[in-house]
């Protein structure tokens, strides 16, 4: 980008002496601020990062940017270590059932593998290989049509968290049938909360997912 083009987009955001950063801030606290959905708020938050991060300060909040990979987000900022009470979460914490944590470890396993391989940088599944990710890690015999729905359930989960986009699909002519299948585009904001550390103990954290998944059950749900 220009420095033009940079210098430009600022202003737009910053119009005033006092820099009204609520057309920043805002979009940050509903949800992840991606470079290629929107490429003006993505510019004009880049050379204003000093001050949106002094903003969110007040709120205890903390704004973390990675301008390689193209996103932005908000997070609480870390507790203090001195055991005292820490100030109000303006950021919900959200706890995942085992279903969803195992899904999106296996896809964050998949990213890492996508970006070794030096190919494209945007990483599309189609639903069946999601299906067969998570086959391997559950009873032979698993019921095909059962399996597909839990998946959906929880790939809709994943979505709702931001970690996965639902691609459109095309359904003309003669590729009317292959396009019956959803795709789905795995955000590279999964590096952010599913780091490489995590990932060194991943085989181990697999093997105890699949001795999980294949004790037996007490009557409770599969998806949960």
């Amino acid at each position: 980008m220009t420095p033009e083009a940079l210098t430009d987009a600022t202003a737009a955001y910053a119009g005033t002496p006092q820099h009204d950063l609520t057309g920043l801030v805002v979009p940050l606290l509903r949800g992840v601020l991606y470079r290629e959905d929107d490429a003006t708020r993505w510019a004009a938050l880049l050379p204003l990062q000093a001050r949106v991060r002094d903003y969110l300060a007040v709120l205890a909040l903390e704004l973390v940017v990675d301008e390689v990979e193209g996103y932005a987000f908000v997070r609480a900022q870390p507790q203090a270590d001195d055991g005292g009470p820490g100030p109000p979460r303006l950021v919900r914490r959200q706890p995942l059932s085992f279903a969803v944590s195992l899904l999106l470890a296996l896809l964050r396993k998949k990213l890492a593998e996508f970006d070794a391989s030096g190919g494209d940088t945007r990483l599309i599944l189609t639903r069946s290989a999601v299906v067969e990710l998570v086959r391997v890690f559950l009873p032979t015999g698993s019921n095909e049509s059962r399996l597909i729905d839990q998946i959906d359930t929880q790939l809709g989960k994943v979505i709702d968290l931001g970690f996965v986009r639902r691609l459109k699909t095309q359904a003309d002519g003669a590729s009317a049938r292959a396009a019956q299948e959803p795709a789905y585009e795995v955000r590279r904001i999964l590096k952010a909360f599913v780091d490489a550390q995590w990932l060194a103990d991943f085989d181990e954290r697999l093997a105890a997912y699949q001795a999980q998944l294949t004790a037996p059950t007490t009557g409770a749900s599969e998806d949960e």
